[in-house]
């Protein structure tokens, strides 16, 4: 099967987008935390209007989360004080751990990177699709295809799924290309975030 350049197919739907003088396009993007949001939110918000969806119930610790939520709040001021492109906006999603609990039932043993983590994405996803057709935006995606950890293709193919389901279009993405992670490292750096060294579940820490 063909590969899909996904940073391409992105490319593609900014260059077909109304230049100067048309409506600027509204993004859900769901974010997993403040570091991988940096590049993604330099980049797109100078194309779309932003609203992150900070949803990340994976986060087994509450002490966790809340560092990372906080520092995503932080980031998002920051970005906007400096009028880096359009106003960024954020809504925080709600915080249940067993969420996630229930979800893995069964998958305790599964690898990183292996099916838990794929349904994890799909539970994500699928609130920000949710969520997205709720309020009407335009386009939905999500910040995890920029770490070199996670499976962008998966991560495309079950937000195209949701988005036919949910009737809102998916926003293709593989922000790890032209040299996203490696910038997201730098603002990290720049921004003095805190970076966390695992995904966020229990199953990921160990």
């Amino acid at each position: 099967m063909k590969q899909v350049n996904y940073q391409k197919e992105l490319e593609k739907i900014i260059e077909q987008m109304p230049k100067e003088g048309g409506s600027v396009p509204t993004l859900f993007l769901h974010s997993c935390c403040a570091p991988c949001s940096s590049y993604v939110l330099e980049y797109l918000c100078q194309y779309f209007r932003i609203t992150v969806f900070y949803y990340n119930p994976n986060i087994s610790y509450e002490e966790e989360y809340q560092k990372r939520v906080e520092e995503q709040k932080r980031l998002i001021d920051a970005y906007n004080r400096e009028g880096r492109g359009y106003p960024i906006s954020v809504v925080e999603g709600e915080y249940k751990p067993q969420t996630f609990f229930e979800m893995a039932k069964g998958l305790e043993q599964c690898p990183e990177g292996g099916e838990r983590c794929f349904k994890c994405y799909e539970m994500r996803l699928r609130e920000t699709a949710r969520l997205g057709k709720k309020g009407g935006y335009d386009y939905f995606t999500t910040t995890l295809t920029i770490s070199p950890l996670k499976n962008a293709a998966k991560l495309n193919e079950i937000g195209m799924a949701l988005g036919e389901e949910y009737d809102v279009a998916w926003l293709p993405s593989d922000f790890k290309k032209k040299e996203g992670y490696k910038r997201s490292i730098e603002l990290s750096k720049e921004y003095d975030l805190y970076r966390q060294d695992y995904c966020g579940c229990v199953y990921s820490k160990s």
